[in-house]
């Protein structure tokens, strides 16, 4: 098992020699930024990320991400394009030694949250999701305030691109999400990379959009589209975590074998559709993480996994949930438990 840390390329506040301080951590996530979704990458880009890492004695086997493009996810004859430079991206980063790419099939939007900065009692700032606040916000009729969006369209290009999903229904993404894996995922085994699917975040449709990476039931379908072990999930905690309904072990055995890479954070739900994220510990929200790491290793999960978002800690000022104090602290819990659980197992088969 290798623990990795995200790292957002030479503008991160963050730099590579400190992440190498962290003593857990081996490796970094990262991706090249510079480059619109869909277009082919640069062959140098990925290189010179490589070379970064390389200097800094890290790591540098998993891509987070190659964005999928809305034409793919919408479908139909203009998502062929975009599906040829995908897999021509593949064919780069395999060159280049990569093992693992993450991405994501939303419609539209990413990971969505109402407040970027909830504050806790004890001085520490989070991510949080309040529904009844995400429901006010018509995002076709109005100019988007929406914390951890990316802005990359203007008012007219959104309208536009809601307005072609209004077409696209559960059924409909999943098909455009077969035809996408039936096209990449032979390429990606081609070229020794595992494909890991992120979980929708949160695991429920929004501004009528639908999402269809939600639950145990959800990745087991996903598999069977292609029925390949490059065609895989990226075991998001969190995400899956913010729906009560959704049962974390029960979604590792039916990934069993096909979790190519975990993200761990803690959240605490407020009811069926709030919530708050904490610091990783299991005391602190929702998540017993002891039990979620052991039912990964016992499954035999030796893969990529990574602190995902922490908390705004001692006064740290960036990006939410991207500081370095509080998933540093998260890598170290998680190798702790990681020890521990491994030794149990010795000690008990002595």
């Amino acid at each position: 098992m290798k623990i990795t840390f995200r790292w957002y390329g030479s503008s991160d506040k963050i730099t590579l020699d400190m992440i190498r301080q962290i003593p857990a951590v081996d490796g970094i996530v990262t991706a090249v930024y510079d480059v619109p979704p869909g277009d082919v990458w640069r062959f140098d880009s990925v290189a010179q990320l490589k070379e970064a890492c390389k200097k800094a004695e890290l790591s540098c086997e998993v891509i987070e991400s190659v964005p999928v493009h809305e034409q793919i996810k919408l479908g139909g004859p203009l998502a062929k394009p975009y599906i040829e430079n995908y897999k021509e991206n593949l064919r780069i980063l395999g060159q280049q030694g990569i093992k693992c790419v993450c991405y994501n099939f939303m419609p539209a939007f990413d990971w969505v949250r109402s407040d970027l900065n909830f504050a806790y009692p004890d001085g520490s700032h989070a991510l949080a999701y309040k529904h009844d606040e995400i429901l006010k916000i018509d995002p076709a009729n109005q100019n988007m305030s929406l914390p951890g969006w990316d802005a990359s369209y203007s008012k007219t290009e959104l309208k536009a691109l809601l307005n072609k999903y209004k077409a696209i229904d559960e059924e409909k993404l999943w098909k455009n999400l077969e035809v996408f894996l039936s096209e990449i995922i032979p390429v990606a085994a081609e070229n020794g990379i595992n494909m890991a699917i992120h979980p929708d975040d949160p695991p429920w449709s929004l501004f009528g959009l639908p999402r269809i990476i939600t639950n145990a039931s959800a990745v087991s379908r996903l598999l069977k589209l292609v029925d390949h072990p490059a065609n895989g999930l990226t075991f998001c905690t969190g995400s899956f975590a913010a729906a009560k309904e959704n049962n974390l072990l029960d979604i590792i055995k039916v990934a069993t074998g096909r979790i190519h890479f975990v993200h761990l954070r803690n959240v605490k739900r407020e009811n069926a559709r709030d919530f708050y994220e904490t610091a990783h510990l299991s005391k602190c929200g929702d998540i017993d993480m002891y039990a979620v790491l052991k039912e990964l290793i016992d499954a035999g999960f030796d893969g990529y996994i990574r602190p995902d978002h922490g908390r705004m800690i001692w006064g740290e000022a960036k990006c939410g949930g991207y500081g370095l104090y509080d998933r540093a602290l998260g890598a170290s819990y998680i190798a702790g438990l990681v020890e521990a659980i491994l030794k149990r197992r010795i000690i008990d088969n002595e």
